[in-house]
């Protein structure tokens, strides 16, 4: 019997294999949408997930303003901020931040769903948001995704 296809084998980044997807967002829910990207970018859909280790792939997001939210939370989410001084907290809804920044709601959503460590922050490096249907990662040759 050979006892060397028993031992588990664990990922890391010289044996990583990762590639990139394209995904669109228009007509999507927010929070859906943003844990099938955390967990593309997390790696979890790989048989050889290994968790502390970045085996997760690039992911390439267009159309980040035509992001929706479910019932009324696009007038009444709230995200809130400190500056660490008294009196430095500052709050605004998701309708002014999406007017303001539109790839800024895909990538909080994203990030909150991603490790609070070291690998979270290397992880986040791998998202790439953009308002529109254009992409400078032509490239890469990132494959469509359909979520």
């Amino acid at each position: 019997m050979d006892t060397l296809s028993y031992k588990t084998k664990s990922a890391n980044a010289s044996t990583v294999n990762k590639r990139w997807y394209v995904v669109d967002a228009e007509g999507k829910t927010l929070g859906r949408f943003s844990s099938e990207i955390a967990r593309i970018l997390r790696g979890k859909n790989k048989p050889d997930f290994t968790p502390h280790v970045d085996c997760g792939d690039n992911v390439i997001v267009l159309n980040a303003e035509k992001i929706q939210l479910s019932a009324d939370k696009m007038n009444s989410k709230l995200y809130i901020r400190h500056s660490g001084y008294p009196g430095g907290q500052k709050e605004v809804v998701a309708k002014d931040l999406l007017a303001k920044k539109p790839t800024a709601l895909v990538e909080k959503a994203v990030k909150g769903m991603l490790p609070k460590n070291r690998l979270g922050r290397e992880l986040f490096r791998n998202l790439y948001v953009y308002v529109g249907n254009e992409h400078p990662h032509d490239g890469q040759q990132p494959e469509t995704l359909d979520i």
